[in-house]
């Protein structure tokens, strides 16, 4: 059994047994008018990460096979917010996402700059709320989103951009007491990036997972596995599937501030690899949160 498979039967369970033990959304008695919208802006995330290795003694390089002699410097920003609208019925969030770092790495006497993050994320979600539980909602729900970057990048000798549209459709809990987000769903891709567009069929499931330690101290983590099916062409540098998966420890400074070490995983195979890649990532950051009710 695949990981997928094993992540949709976990993922699956835990939402309709919830669901099953829950009372239907009660209909709004019109004799007793109450403020049943919101609006609301939230700020997720404003971070700035930073991560270092530094090797001593380089020079000796011959007598330490199993360090390396590469000495690199990431720093990467981070914007994470959305716009909410809820009601007795449904909840709408339109987010964006925007990720983009820059890699330094020394060997010898040669410093080179690389790009590590870019992205750019535009995402409408709509949830319909049938199960109203302690630990959150669950229901249908609808995703419409748009992937860019912000820099393009060079294959074959042509630059090129990503542009991806990418439908979801699925069940979700949202806003529960400790998974914020949870949710399995069928997802469709149309891949501009290319000359040619490229239509993909894919599986997900995905969460985000909030854990108060202890006063002023959260564990926040959140992922996505994806499994492709269907290609409309073939490119080698299509993904096969994609797991992606942060996790940080937020202690709060002061302010909405807050300093939060984290470990980033990435894995992932192509069409064309013979072999999966990962890449993991450790550090620091400092970021800010904050949100606006507008009614």
């Amino acid at each position: 059994m695949n990981l997928l498979n094993k992540s949709v039967l976990l993922a699956i369970p835990a939402l309709w047994t919830a669901a099953a033990s829950a009372e239907p959304l009660a209909e709004t008695e019109t004799s007793a008018p109450e403020q049943t919208s919101s609006l609301k802006a939230n700020l997720k995330r404003l971070a700035l990460k930073y991560t270092q290795n530094s090797v001593t003694n380089r020079e000796e390089d011959e007598n330490y096979p199993d360090f390396s002699s590469d000495e690199e410097t990431m720093i990467s920003g981070v914007f994470d917010g959305n716009l909410e609208y809820n009601n007795a019925n449904l909840v709408w969030v339109n987010r964006l996402f925007m990720e983009y770092g820059k890699t330094k790495t020394t060997e010898g006497d040669t410093t080179t700059s690389s790009e590590k993050d870019d992205q750019i994320l535009f995402t409408s979600d709509y949830i319909h709320k049938m199960w109203n539980l302690e630990q959150g909602v669950v229901g249908p729900f609808a995703s419409l989103g748009y992937e860019t970057e912000f820099t393009t990048f060079e294959e074959d000798g042509k630059d090129y951009r990503t542009k991806i549209v990418r439908a979801k459709a699925g069940v979700k809990l949202y806003d529960g007491a400790y998974f914020k987000d949870l949710y399995v769903a069928a997802v469709e891709e149309a891949d501009f990036t290319y000359d040619d567009s490229n239509m993909k069929t894919a599986a997900e499931t995905g969460y985000t997972f909030e854990y108060p330690v202890r006063e002023g101290v959260n564990f926040v983590s959140d992922g996505y596995y994806r499994q492709y099916f269907v290609y409309d062409m073939y490119k080698a540098t299509d993904y096969k599937y994609e797991l992606k998966f942060n996790n940080r420890l937020s202690v709060a400074i002061a302010g909405g501030f807050s300093l939060a070490p984290f470990a980033d995983y990435h894995l992932a195979k192509t069409r064309g690899a013979r072999k999966s890649r990962s890449d993991t990532t450790v550090g620091v950051a400092l970021e800010y949160q904050a949100d606006c009710l507008f009614w």
